[in-house]
């Protein structure tokens, strides 16, 4: 007997085909990142489609080993639907793990939470894809990257 678990963040690498979902607006995923930075007093991102497409690049791989790349980078996969919303309420429900006294995180991950508030990074590109293996594997990118050892988030 299994345990299942809806939404999971791995760090292995899967090598699989895909097809393309557009399912998720760049409104949608801003709205809810917006929200959570709103919390805490971080000003609005804004859609950039070079970042998005970039998301979209990334995301056609299906892989959740982290790219080598210029931007922050949150992935989350599930094998039943995974709206804009609910990936980055993934993320954002890591915010309880946050303790701005000490900046760090405390009994459990926060560094996906800390990306999505992370002042300095103003232009998101997010993108959702349907793997061959049937989970759907959502990633959003952040321009300028954050997550800097010694620097706070906000």
């Amino acid at each position: 007997m299994g345990i299942e678990f809806p939404l999971t963040i791995c760090l292995v690498a899967l090598t699989v085909a895909h097809v393309s979902l557009a399912q998720n607006s760049p409104q949608d995923f801003l709205a809810a990142h917006n929200a959570a930075r709103a919390q805490v007093e971080v000003g609005p991102m804004t859609w950039d489609d070079t970042v998005a497409a970039y998301a979209q690049r990334f995301a056609n791989n299906c892989s959740l080993v982290p790219s080598e790349r210029p931007y922050g980078q949150n992935v989350a996969q599930s094998f039943l639907s995974l709206t804009a919303a609910e990936a980055v309420k993934f993320w954002v429900d890591e915010k309880p793990h946050y303790d701005y006294a000490v900046n760090e995180c405390t009994g459990g991950e926060c560094l996906h939470y800390t990306q999505v508030v992370w002042r300095n990074s103003t232009r998101l590109g997010c993108a959702s894809v349907r793997c061959y293996e049937g989970y759907l594997f959502v990633t959003c990118n952040y321009d300028p990257p954050g997550n800097y050892l010694g620097e706070r988030p906000y």
